[in-house]
């Protein structure tokens, strides 16, 4: 029973590792995953000069997550791509730009929420 429970640990453990692995990849590989975490770290730089409120910032890292989480996707649509055809081939073209239009869509509506909680603090800089 022991070793059981021992394995289990041990499998969550090599996961959560893999899932590491797959950050510390993505992030040293992909520029625009570096370019996210560069104005990720200015929006929270800006979130605590303006001292936005708890709701602002739950918004803010409900989107900086989300923003990595489809970049990283759409990082890993590209990957497999590549790895079944080297070959330009049509479906394969929808697949990078779909997963990349996601990407794009995603950071719009990210911008106009920044600009909407952001945008009333300006005045006070002044």
């Amino acid at each position: 029973m022991k070793d059981k429970q021992k394995n289990k640990w041990t499998s969550l453990i090599k996961s959560f590792s893999y899932a590491i692995q797959g950050l510390r990849e993505a992030f040293f590989s992909e520029r625009n995953l570096q370019i996210h975490f560069l104005f990720s770290i200015i929006v929270v730089i800006c979130g605590f000069l303006f001292q936005i409120t708890k709701v602002e910032w739950m918004v803010i890292l409900v989107l900086i997550g989300g923003m990595f989480s489809i970049e990283m996707i759409n990082t890993a649509v590209e990957k497999v791509v590549d790895l079944v055809t080297n070959e330009f081939h049509p479906l394969a073209k929808k697949a990078k730009d779909i997963a990349a239009g996601a990407v794009l869509i995603y950071a719009i509506i990210a911008v106009i929420i920044g600009l909407i909680i952001f945008l009333p603090y300006l005045p006070s800089l002044i």
